[in-house]
């Protein structure tokens, strides 16, 4: 080859090397001595989603930026002054100053001195080609002109080539996409993606520990940005930088907030003369050569708590306590926002007041406070608590609701776990008290451990105290207790234990291991859990009574099931009892007709196979029944209602579940499960029992999940001589499920905006609930009545709020609601067949909606307010005809 060709060709290689890759921009610089001076504006929006509301809150900033090249080594890293000058700032005044309420002309705000010292102050960067290397200013500055000054420097954060990229800004550190073409540059940042340095959380900053552990009761956040950059002659010409959130509590999308920001910066031409480049052998000894204090900052916005001045005070209403009693009727919402207004006071009270208000409170109210108490999580309101309750001298039923307050708490802290352990250690407690905490143990265990805090020394003490208690346990009620606490930890590591009870215990502990074990996640169901609950169903190594048999069906049915284990089962439903084929075939048929259901396509493939979908197959003739349907339908949420009545041969009640569910954005929470059971019945209907099954204890009994909570089983009565009692003696009053405030909503977030302002998420909801069941059992008129009533109250508050150095907006909605469901049964089996009435009917339920638009600029301040409410009928839902008929017929004779 020619020599000089071939050096040629190396020389035409190695420049494709160096230079830029395809439709990358040279690299971005600012000439020394020159003043680059750029206009730059902001736009911020705040706008509820739903209407009517009032119209929002709306700024606008103009402001000159000067840049100035101070430095640069041989590197290219440059030393750049950025200052702001001239700032103008408007905002839109009350939507009443005009008649079409378009609101009026934009209002000047005018800043404070300080302000305008403050901001006059220049910011330096240490500046490579488009990115900031380091961020310089005074620590000392107001978070929220430091903040804006991030805001500006963010948008000089960009590379003039494609590709992704983890950058640090005024967002924190996110990922970002980079696409190139001709004289701009395109970026888009995931905001989900965001982390605070050294902090871990994702994108936002919790000022508190409180946010909501469901998804259900969290909030939805749907953020966007995009920044176009225009660069001409390595210089760069202007940015446009737009982003978008929508924030909404996921229960109501309805009541969420839209967010947009705009911010642009443009270069006015040409550059002017500006000052020399300072001497310095690196970037710190120029950095000392400039007039104050510049320190290194990071690029990440600060987080600005805002002064409540309107906040509720503890000490204020202790002062005015004799007047400001509160009404405890925890089904009204005026109750639930109480509740609300006392864990704000309480959070930021004193130890010494909140002991005084748990003191002086009366003993009706005491519940509420103890509640409240708990649901404020503060170390004040913890440590008064510690120092209140004595475990050996106060009542039952306040000790009870401490600890049911505990295990419903949406984000329990190692704290609260250390006192309760602390409360029930070494101490002999009546039993009920001792059973309640256990299973509140279990709930905060397993709500730790799902934070991730496994590792803390409380959860493993609370671990250990109920795997020691289940080791020591003498009694079957015991052990009993125990397995529940395990699942309502749902930690993984104790499956195996739940299964050794499941598969060689009696029928009260199969019952409960059983129970537990449907409370874990799916994914924790595995092929194990499926082996050990496939030989409880077909008794391949004992056998198992009906209810336990048909729980572990349901655990192979609900979590992913295979063909063959649905095949197996609905084959194995021709070899049971009339009452319990019934009843599990039912519940094969409510899967396919529910379209959440894990195994419906399953299901539905193994029908079509006409040697299984047949009448014969499908014909078994009892009163059995499993019934679910839909209660409530929104975009954001489905809440249904599942009922199964299993019954027995002769036809008494064997086993009732109501079950209120609700499913949103992928989640399924039981929301409350109330099951009435009796066992031993057959003795006194004159039936035998099957060969191989226990002789069952005369015995009926409640239990109830809340909130995926299960609570201490409640006993009506057990043995014969305690029902001929309880039937004799019975006061007609029904017995409380359960009956408080609780804290299900608990969000506090902070969004931070590209233009370096911030917007505050707060979300709290409050439930009042009293719940109680009855059964009545008339032994001379042969009937059976069972009756679950249900009444609560909702509250839902819901606000954003913006923080700028000249403008503070707070948009709030705020949703009330009281609901009351009754759910009755009545069974007459003085006629053969046995005639059984459902009923599940909802009074009217009056709501009501408030959204509140608030601004404060300098010295001028406004409030709007919109709102509407109204009733929803009451209703009865027709669970399916043959019951109407029946219903009829029962009711009718009544009369």
């Amino acid at each position: 080859m020619n020599p000089q060709a071939f050096l040629g060709y190396i020389c035409l290689l190695c420049f494709s090397f160096v230079s830029p890759a395809k439709g990358d921009l040279q690299p971005l610089s600012f000439q020394p001595e020159t003043l680059y001076q750029y206009r730059y504006s902001l736009d911020v929006q705040l706008d509820h989603v739903s209407t009517p509301s009032p119209r929002g809150a709306w700024l606008r900033a103009e402001a000159l930026v000067q840049l100035q090249h101070l430095w640069r080594d041989p590197g290219g890293e440059e030393l750049l002054q950025v200052q702001i000058r001239d700032l103008k700032a408007q905002h839109e005044p009350e939507e009443e100053g005009r008649q079409d309420g378009t609101g009026g002309a934009p209002a000047e705000i005018a800043l404070s001195q300080e302000a305008w010292a403050e901001l006059w102050q220049p910011v330096f960067i240490s500046w490579s080609s488009g990115k900031v290397k380091a961020f310089y200013g005074d620590e000392a500055e107001s978070i929220l002109i430091s903040n804006l000054k991030r805001g500006v420097v963010s948008l000089l954060q960009l590379q003039p080539h494609a590709g992704t990229a983890v950058e640090e800004d005024v967002s924190g550190s996110c990922k970002v996409t980079y696409a190139v073409s001709n004289h701009s540059i395109t970026k888009t940042k995931d905001l989900l993606s965001c982390a605070k340095p050294n902090s871990g959380f994702a994108s936002v900053a919790f000022f508190s520990p409180f946010f909501s552990f469901f998804k259900i009761f969290g909030v939805e956040w749907q953020p966007t940005s995009k920044s176009q950059y225009m660069v001409k002659d390595n210089l760069l010409q202007s940015v446009l930088a737009e982003e978008s959130h929508t924030v909404s509590p996921a229960l109501r999308s309805t009541t969420g907030i839209k967010i947009s920001s705009r911010q642009q910066l443009q270069l006015v031409s040409p550059p002017m003369p500006g000052p020399a480049e300072v001497a310095g052998q690196s970037l710190e000894d120029a950095l000392a050569g400039m007039e104050g204090r510049h320190q290194p900052l990071g690029m990440a916005s600060l987080p600005f708590r805002r002064v409540c001045t309107h906040c509720p005070s503890l000490r204020a209403y202790l002062k005015a306590f004799d007047s400001q009693r509160v009404k405890t009727d925890t089904s009204k919402v005026a109750t639930t926002r109480q509740f609300q207004r006392f864990i704000q006071m309480l959070r930021s009270a004193k130890k010494r007041d909140v002991l005084q208000l748990l003191r002086k409170a009366p003993e009706e109210m005491l519940p509420f406070v103890v509640e409240t108490a708990v649901a404020a999580q503060s170390v004040a309101s913890l440590a008064a608590l510690s120092d209140f309750l004595d475990f050996s001298k106060e009542s039952k039923s306040l000790l009870e609701k401490f600890l049911y307050a505990a295990a419903f708490s949406p984000q329990p802290s190692g704290e609260l776990l250390h006192l309760v352990l602390d409360k029930l250690d070494g101490k002999q407690l009546p039993p009920e008290v001792q059973e309640t905490g256990i299973v509140a143990v279990g709930s905060l265990v397993g709500k730790l451990c799902r934070q991730k805090l496994c590792g803390l020394q409380e959860v493993e003490r609370g671990v250990e105290t109920i795997l020691a208690g289940l080791r020591g346990a003498k009694e079957e009620s015991e052990v009993v207790i125990y397995l529940l606490a395990l699942g309502n930890a749902a930690l993984p590591k104790t499956i195996p234990t739940l299964l050794d009870h499941a598969e060689e215990g009696p029928t009260a502990i199969t019952t409960a291991a059983v129970s537990a074990l449907r409370q874990f996640p799916a994914r924790h169901i595995s092929s194990k859990v499926k082996r050990a609950m496939r030989r409880i169903f077909h008794e391949k190594r004992k056998n198992y009574e009906k209810t336990c048999r048909l729980a572990a069906a349901e655990i192979l049915l609900d979590n992913e099931p295979s063909p063959m284990d649905v095949i197996n089962i609905l084959l194995a439903a021709k070899q049971l009892e009339t009452e319990t084929a019934m009843f599990l075939l039912l519940k094969v048929q409510n899967s396919l007709r529910a379209d959440h259901h894990p195994a419906r396509k399953i299901m539905k493939d193994i029908m079509g196979d006409p040697q299984i979908n047949n009448y014969n197959f499908f014909s078994k003739a009892g009163i059995s029944s499993s019934f679910s349907g839909p209660l409530t339908v929104t975009q954001d949420l489905l809440s249904t209602f599942e009922l199964d009545l299993l019954f027995l041969e002769g036809g008494f009640l064997r086993k009732s579940i109501s079950d209120f569910s609700l499913l949103s954005h992928g989640q399924r929470l039981h929301a409350a499960q109330v099951t009435i059971e009796a066992q031993g019945m057959e003795s006194m209907l004159g039936e035998n029992v099957l060969e191989g099954e226990e002789e069952p204890e005369l015995m009926a009994g409640m239990s109830a999940i809340f909130f995926d909570v299960q609570l201490r089983p409640i006993v009506f009565f057990r043995g014969y001589t305690d029902l001929m009692a309880k039937v004799l003696l019975s006061s007609g009053e029904p017995t409380s499920v359960v009956k408080g405030n609780l804290l299900l909503m608990d969000h506090h977030q902070v969004i931070p905006l590209q233009s370096g302002l911030q917007v505050a998420v707060k979300l709290q909801g409050g439930l009042g609930l009293d719940i109680s069941a009855d059964m009545d059992m008339s032994i001379w008129e042969q009937e059976l009545k069972t009756s679950i009533n249900t009444r609560g109250s909702l509250a839902i508050d819901f606000q954003a709020e913006l923080d700028a150095p000249f403008l503070q907006a707070t948009l709030r909605s705020q949703t009330e609601v009281e609901t009351s469901i009754h759910f009755d049964t009545i069974l007459r089996f003085s006629s053969s067949p046995v005639l059984m009435c459902l009923q599940l009917r909802e009074e009217q339920v009056p709501y009501r909606e408030i959204f509140t638009v608030s601004k404060s600029a300098g010295s001028q301040s406004s409030t709007a307010r919109k709102g509407r409410q109204g009733t929803v009928p009451g209703r009865e839902f027709a669970l399916h005809r043959a019951n109407s008929k029946v219903c009829n017929l029962l009711l009718m004779a009544e009369e």
